[in-house]
């Protein structure tokens, strides 16, 4: 009854090819976005910042960049912490040793070493993918750990192995307060998304689509699998790497080689999993999700424990943060293998059609 594209005609291919063709979609996106930049930074709080909308922005920037190489591409990679570590120890590099390097540079920057760094790890995609491509893309998360960890010139010869910055600003303006923090990452990542949408729409994503179904008979009708994978790879881990130089400037702003470990790589495949592959919609509710649920369980299991007189200690909300994660992939690879995005447009179908039969 509210959900319907009853009287809305196109009139042009312009507006047919529209990202959101449906009036409904577009005022629901717009009050979103004026809700993001403009409500939130007045209402929110610094905890809520710190621990929940930052790090949700830029999570949700790198799950854009894996997705787009598991999800629409079909190449299964556990290297992403890899090309994170990347493009935050290149921006740093960048930012600190070329005297007035802007924020912006160094983080693209890193984003290019990345992408340099995922187009090489991705050659094995062309003769191995499966199981095999997820352990030859494994390689590149161990070799970047002990690089990171052992070579001196990354962290411009630390004595602790860790590495800070300070002093962030974007065209003169000064980003010292975690509201300034969160629309800076909300800024780049509402541009990221807007740009993958895009590029998904393209040529180049239906080669990506095409190779991810079906390689073989993507080759027979022309698409060359060389250029569509290695694409998939820059253009995931140029996207990736920023996200990581975002992690590392803005979120952390001083970190160490764990920031990165494998253990940020699974976290970023169960966002796309859990979000929904092959969708742009999936990385932003994957990563509320992967976000919210362990501030959600610091909460109520100690509470539940109150209740059934047990003590709950930390140790136990870590183990029953993963066994909760472990037993949601297996529950959406059987029962909604395209995750909560699926959902989320099932329930659009149905109200389309609300409140008759269907």
């Amino acid at each position: 009854m509210f959900y319907r594209e009853n009287g809305q005609f196109k009139t042009s291919y312009l507006a047919d090819q529209q990202i959101f063709p449906i009036a409904q979609d577009r005022w629901a996106i717009g009050l979103l976005l004026a809700a993001a930049f403009i409500g939130v930074p007045l209402l929110a709080d610094e905890y809520m910042f710190r621990a929940i909308l930052i790090p949700f922005v830029i999570l949700s920037m790198a799950a854009l960049g894996v997705n787009i190489l598991v999800g629409y591409c079909g190449q299964i990679s556990l290297g992403s912490g890899a090309f994170m570590a990347v493009g935050a120890y290149m921006a740093y590099n960048t930012f600190v040793r070329v005297e007035g390097m802007p924020m912006l540079v160094a983080l693209l920057s890193g984003g290019f070493c990345a992408m340099l760094v995922g187009i090489f790890f991705g050659i094995p995609s062309l003769r191995v993918k499966g199981l095999y491509l997820a352990v030859a893309t494994l390689a590149a998360q161990f070799f970047c750990d002990w690089a990171f960890a052992r070579i001196s010139w990354f962290t411009n010869d630390s004595s602790s192995g860790s590495v800070a910055v300070s002093g962030l600003s974007l065209l003169g303006w000064k980003i010292d307060e975690p509201a300034e923090k969160y629309l800076l990452c909300l800024g780049l990542t509402v541009v990221t998304a807007l740009l993958a949408k895009n590029l998904v729409r393209s040529a180049i994503g239906r080669e990506w689509m095409a190779i991810r179904d079906m390689d073989v008979a993507a080759a027979v009708i022309g698409i060359r699998p060389m250029y569509a994978k290695l694409s998939a790879f820059a253009v995931s881990s140029f996207i990736v790497g920023v996200a990581g130089g975002l992690w590392g400037f803005v979120h952390l702003g001083s970190w160490e080689p764990a920031a990165f470990s494998i253990d940020r790589s699974f976290q970023l495949l169960f966002i796309v999993i859990i979000g929904g592959l092959g969708s742009i919609m999936g990385a932003f509710f994957g990563a509320a999700f992967i976000v919210v649920l362990p501030i959600v369980l610091n909460q109520l299991l100690p509470a539940l424990g109150d209740l059934v007189g047990l003590t709950v200690s930390t140790a136990m909300i870590s183990h029953a943060e993963y066994m909760i994660f472990g037993a949601l992939i297996v529950w959406f690879l059987i029962a909604e293998p395209h995750g909560l995005a699926k959902l989320w447009s099932v329930g659009k179908q149905k109200l389309r059609l609300w409140p008759f039969p269907h």
